[in-house]
């Protein structure tokens, strides 16, 4: 029978903050990308099936299951009861060891316990069979594949059955049978060997002393540190440039072709993360993403983009891959996105946001990517009026998007405050002069009478979740009644379940067919407008419903789907996590600071 990958929520994360793998809670590891996050998976039958490989480690009959992460970090443990015992089976990626490696731990709880092993490369995503020969001793096998090589070291007799290595074996209680698979070069000696019980004690330490080192105190305390913790798993140690998720082509509607590849770093997220970490009081992390931002941008001001890979690169070609059949049959399957090479005006607010947010809390000098700055501001004064493809990504062609303009309005408004602050050189009367043209254009073009409601583009009656961000960015404030009646608009027609839609997939030509779940980044954001209008009452029971849709683990896709109640879209989800620690520190604060501030009580 073939296997098919489970509900998106039934899976768990482990990481090293250089890649990334996705455990079932059938103990079957079903997404791996070695050695990076964006590298080809060896392991995809989250998008494909069985033959794209897949890592199995489980009792041969299960009669229930439960998991959870040992500690505060990111060691993984499911407890499996059968008939005749149970067994925990102990997963993680040690940080910091020489080559990157996953650890499977058997470990026997009561009585005795048959497993079965079954492991199936397949390199290129799902596509090349390994070349499979043992380790010296029987220790082992090595697989290798063009230029990777991956090792795998137990004391268990394994065997080739099917082009796969299986095993079956006996734990009873108190033993321990170990798996430790290594990527290495595959013109380099084999990765060496680990101390499972070293790596695992380390392993810990690591992430129970940073999650020690989290200054968020407060309600909702468990839900911040579980998604700091999943950010920093997403933050790709050697240069701080944090993935939007591990996946790519997780649907965001279960059989569509909103299939997109996630394994980049966008900048819209650049001012959200850094509010968040320092929320969370790890500046340093926040000093690393901000500086991964400024170098990946640096360059032309009519190059930007609005996203990067996690070392800055920028080309990010985007093609399918007809070899895998997706999720639940949802194709296409992608690799790269062609969004890199859109126009997306907010990109322009959010870079410079980031740079005035950094600036007021002395992560950098005051100076300090100041020219990079004005020469984004030279460019974006050329091009504010242009249409462009809008912060969804939309391609059904550019228009005149609302919350567009509103974020050049922004770059120019924080830039002024940044002359005005720190002494700063720049044309100050020309970027008021500016600012001032961009709000009369909203106002006049980007609100709609009939409705009484701002709307996604101008001249249009369609409405935009990003709409609910004028009012955070200092645009309007938030008793005005144009904000007062959009925020009713929205709820009336963007509120599926009480969750909230971007928007409507069929009013908004963003050349795609098919629909979307509920935007999970968007409902927070409906808590943060809550927050401000004072509806506090409100705004607590939409975040106790928006927790209450993270797994087991804590860990939150992109979407949800309120008519198959189930998690959709690539997973876990950066965005919908930075959500989460910033609604979670506005409702403790009962403030919501404007983009670009931070509250002094964070």
């Amino acid at each position: 029978m073939s296997y098919t990958a489970l509900p998106i929520e039934d899976y768990g994360l482990i990481g090293d903050c250089v890649s990334c793998a996705l455990v079932g809670r059938n103990g079957s590891i079903d997404w791996l990308c070695w050695p990076r996050f964006d590298s080809a998976a060896c392991i995809a039958a989250l998008v494909g099936s069985e033959e794209n490989g897949r890592w199995l480690l489980t009792p041969s009959a299960v009669r229930s299951s439960s998991r959870s992460y040992r500690g505060s970090g990111l060691v993984l443990e499911t407890v499996f009861q059968t008939d005749t015992g149970s067994v925990a089976l102990i997963d993680f990626m040690p940080v910091g060891v020489p080559s990157p490696s996953i650890v499977r731990i058997v470990e026997g709880r009561t009585g005795s316990v048959e497993m079965t092993h079954e492991l199936r490369l397949r390199f290129d995503y799902g596509m090349s069979v390994p070349w499979v020969t043992r380790l010296a001793n029987d220790a082992g096998i090595v697989a290798i594949a063009g230029p990777a090589q991956v090792v795998l070291r137990t004391t268990v007799p394994l065997e080739g059955e099917d082009m796969k290595t299986v095993s079956r074996f006996t734990v009873k209680a108190g033993e321990r049978v170990s798996f430790v698979m290594s990527y290495g070069p595959s013109h380099l000696a084999p990765p060496l060997p680990l101390d499972t019980d070293r790596v695992l004690a380390e392993t810990m330490g690591h992430w129970e002393d940073w999650v020690s080192r989290c200054a968020y105190e407060g309600p909702h305390d468990k839900a911040v540190r579980r998604s700091l913790v999943t950010l920093k798993a997403l933050t790709f140690a050697e240069t701080g440039g944090i993935v939007a998720a591990p996946t790519t082509s997780l649907p965001e509607q279960v059989g569509g072709p909103r299939n997109w590849d996630y394994r980049f770093c966008w900048l819209r997220d650049a001012t959200l993360t850094l509010m968040a970490m320092m929320t969370g009081g790890y500046y340093d992390e926040a000093r690393r993403w901000r500086d991964w931002l400024h170098r990946s941008v640096a360059g032309s001001p009519e190059q930007l983009q609005i996203m990067y890979g996690i070392g800055g690169e920028r080309q990010l070609m985007e093609w399918e891959v007809p070899w895998l059949a997706g999720y639940e049959k949802s194709s296409p399957v992608r690799v790269g996105n062609a969004a890199a090479g859109q126009l997306q005006l907010d990109v322009y607010g959010e870079v410079i946001a980031a740079l005035h947010l950094a600036r007021r809390e002395n992560l950098r000098d005051a100076a300090h990517g100041w020219s990079l700055q004005v020469g984004l501001l030279d460019h974006l004064e050329q091009i504010w009026m242009e249409p462009d493809e809008g912060m969804w990504e939309v391609r059904g062609g550019r228009q005149q998007f609302t919350v567009s303009k509103a974020f050049c309005w922004m770059a120019f408004d924080l830039s002024i405050k940044d002359v005005e602050s720190y002494d700063l050189p720049g044309p100050v009367e020309r970027w008021r002069s500016v600012r001032d043209a961009i709000h009369q254009a909203i106002s006049e073009q980007g609100f709609s009478k009939a409705k009484n409601s701002f709307t996604q583009s101008f001249g249009s009656d369609a409405l935009d979740a990003g709409l609910l961000l004028l009012p955070v960015i200092g645009f309007l404030p938030p008793d005005d009644p144009r904000i007062v009646s959009t925020v009713a608009a929205i709820e009336r027609e963007l509120l599926v379940d009480g969750f909230v839609l971007r928007y409507r997939t069929d009013e908004t030509s963003d050349g795609l067919t098919g629909g979307e779940g509920a935007f999970l980044a968007c409902s927070f954001w409906l808590v943060d407008t809550y927050v401000l209008l004072g509806r506090y009452d409100e705004a607590e029971a939409l975040f106790e419903r928006l927790t209450g849709l993270a797994n087991d683990l804590g860990l939150l896709a992109e979407e949800y789907d309120p008519r198959l109640k189930r998690q959709v879209g690539n997973f876990p989800q950066a965005f919908s996590h930075v959500a989460l620690v910033s609604a979670a520190g506005h409702l403790r604060d009962r403030k919501v600071p404007l983009r670009g501030e931070v509250d002094e009580a964070a």
